[in-house]
């Protein structure tokens, strides 16, 4: 358990925290909450030992470990993805050469008696242990494994890591991190640069994690997923709830509603008090009343209301005009990069008034597609019409780096504003939170939150009926993320968004097409009805009946494609459990096997010293017996899953 105590850290003359204390426990899932500025970056900057605070401790127990993610970080780049990844296992690595070292001096010493050679027996079955405790034997297989999740392909792992983003460079520090396995893992916005495959995956990788999970993150639905205690920071205090993010939500509410309740009840009899003494001050037959009263006011404990961020971006969009009935029609379209094909025979119509997600792995095309629709691109094959009337709204995902960073934030609107929008320019400045000094700031100086609300400001300046968002939710806290989705549920007019968040999509569309293998499928339905029907699509079982009904070109009911998927899941168990009586048998001669060497080593010592191979051959056997417990233990774990 760490523990985090009497914590103290000032900021511009004002406490960020002021002597607060928590603990995180072994197990924990933890979301860390506040508004932007509160201290939530700099407390996990503490916790992981790259900061000092003015004052309190953080005490750690010895020998455990922490892995700490930071929202924006420089990574290195020599490396492929994979080599990269591998130097998550520096101790295995380390273990392994002291493990060769080791067995070769036991190899030649013949002083079997002596205690300088138990002494190395000691050591080689300590670093054996932890070996294996660490994966050491898988960890080019584990390796892989958390880069796919992570969203890269078998020919990404070879690839340098400098031809990537930064955003997928993160992913391979994020990737390092949990392959490291720290007792306690810390990580700050780790979603930003994450697919909703790939946060998915993160989602169950952390909800099983065997260790303590703390994080920072606008993400409702991820915090929801994986949090079951939330800690709020807010004007250098902090409130401990045992509650995921959305039950936290309710619990302020309530917390700041009893608050303002017993603030003004205690406001109510300060005033019934001061009216007494100011009635009563000069009488002295009541003098002594007066003084008891005083002296009540001296004492009383003040009620104070929680610090709390009220302010909030409100905005709606102007009333969409007039298109014709077909918004945007694409015909056999392909799209490359060079050699590399990105989009293929591509069909899609869209028809006024529809809500449309794009959704997909990270470099499926979707950004592409948008730009294609927008006009952004013209070098594609095939055929793309934008229809009758059809007038254009676009929010790029680099929308904010394209900004003028020489303009200030008044500067970036008056210049583009027309006609009857001039004299209001301030109010929609005002309305996304600039306001006073604010619109006199240069872009360059703005936080990535400032920059995506002036981006979405300069939407409002001409009316439009098709409007295609991509990724407008970057940086946006969660209020002003709520306020963004009101105002898309009630435009008039069609809407094209790609996002990865799942709580910020859902109830905003009605078709989802997902890019997948240079092309898109369309589903109708909600974004949580889509993920739910990928999840049966992606099952083993379902995925050979799909092939079977394709060769025999017949359809299967339901209660078929459940009969199906249940015996395929009754033929799995059966294979884990015979391999796990294998194991059983295998387990049982190994410790038979050692018991004997046991005896040999207490009751016949003499034969020990005249064969030199004993002690070597006594611990490959003990090595051996440790891996097959691990495949034991690894292939009950896999029965209870499938089990499940």
């Amino acid at each position: 358990m760490i523990s985090v105590n009497n914590l103290s850290v000032q900021f511009s003359g004002n406490y960020l925290f002021d002597n607060i204390t928590f603990n995180i426990g072994d197990r924990d899932r933890i979301g860390l909450v506040g508004k932007n500025g509160a201290g939530k970056s700099t407390l996990l900057k503490i916790i992981a030992g790259q900061q000092e605070p003015e004052s309190g401790s953080i005490n750690i127990p010895s020998g455990k470990t922490i892995g700490y993610l930071p929202q924006e970080m420089v990574p290195r780049i020599e490396f492929s993805v994979l080599q990269e990844a591998l130097t998550a296992f520096d101790e295995i690595n380390s273990l392994e050469k002291e493990q060769e070292k080791l067995s070769h001096e036991i190899g030649e010493r013949t002083d079997y008696e002596s205690g300088e050679y138990s002494r190395l027996i000691e050591r080689l079955h300590e670093i054996n242990e932890r070996f294996q405790v660490l994966g050491g034997i898988n960890r080019r297989e584990e390796a892989e494994k958390v880069l796919l999740g992570l969203g890269f392909s078998h020919s990404d792992l070879e690839r340098s890591i400098a031809e990537f983003s930064t955003g997928w460079q993160m992913r391979v520090e994020l990737a390092k991190i949990l392959l490291r396995r720290p007792d306690y893992v810390l990580l700050d916005e780790p979603t930003n640069h994450l697919d909703i495959e790939s946060i998915q995956w993160l989602e169950n990788f952390l909800i099983n994690y065997f260790g303590s999970v703390m994080l920072v993150s606008h993400d409702r639905t991820f915090l929801d997923n994986i949090t079951k205690r939330t800690v709020e920071i807010t004007a250098g205090k902090i409130y401990d709830y045992k509650a995921s993010y959305s039950d936290y939500v309710v619990l302020f509410e309530e917390r700041i509603q009893n608050q303002m309740a017993a603030f003004s009840n205690q406001q109510k009899e300060i005033v019934a008090v001061e009216r007494f003494v100011e009635r009563f001050r000069y009488q002295a037959t009541k003098a002594r009343q007066v003084q008891s009263r005083l002296k009540l006011l001296e004492k009383m404990d003040k009620v104070e209301i929680d610090e709390f961020d009220k302010s909030a971006i409100h905005f709606r969009f102007p009333p969409a005009p007039h298109s014709g009935k077909i918004v945007a029609e694409i015909n056999h379209l392909s799209k490359n990069y060079g050699e590399k094909n990105i989009l293929n025979d591509i069909n899609l119509y869209i028809e006024r008034g529809q809500k449309i997600a794009f959704v997909g792995r990270n470099g499926e095309g979707k950004s592409t597609l948008s730009k294609i629709i927008v006009g952004d691109i013209d070098d594609y094959i095939g055929e793309y019409k934008k229809g009758h009337q059809v007038s254009l709204g676009y929010f790029a995902q680099n929308q904010a780096a394209l900004l003028d960073g020489e303009k200030t934030v008044f500067e970036t609107i008056d210049d583009i504003a027309e006609g009857e929008i001039r004299p209001k320019i301030r109010t929609i400045l005002g309305g996304f939170l600039f306001g006073g000094e604010d619109i006199d700031k240069k872009v360059k100086v703005l936080s990535g939150g400032e920059k995506t609300r002036l981006a979405l400001a300069k939407l409002l300046l001409s009316p439009s009926n098709l409007l295609v968002l991509d990724e407008p939710t970057n940086h946006l806290d969660m209020r002003s993320k709520d306020v963004l989705k009101n105002a898309l549920l009630q435009y008039t007019g069609t809407l094209i968004l790609v996002s990865h968040d799942r709580d910020f999509l859902e109830g905003l569309t009605d078709s989802i097409f997902e890019f997948k293998n240079k092309n898109i499928k369309e589903f109708k339905g909600d974004i949580f009805e889509f993920l739910e029907n990928r999840k049966l699509e992606n099952l083993q079982a379902l995925d050979a009946v799909k092939k079977e009904a394709s060769e025999k070109n017949t359809s299967a009911s339901q209660n078929k494609l459940d009969y199906l998927k249940s015996k395929e899941a009754e033929k799995e168990i059966r294979k884990i459990r015979n391999r796990i009586e294998q194991l059983e048998k295998e387990i049982e001669k190994l410790e038979y096997t050692i018991q004997q060497q046991d005896e040999l080593l207490h009751n016949q010592p003499e034969i020990v010293v005249e064969n030199p191979s004993f002690y070597s051959e006594y611990e490959a056997l003990k090595n051996k017996l440790n891996l097959t417990m691990q495949d034991w233990e690894n292939e009950n774990i896999r029965l209870e899953e499938t089990a499940n």
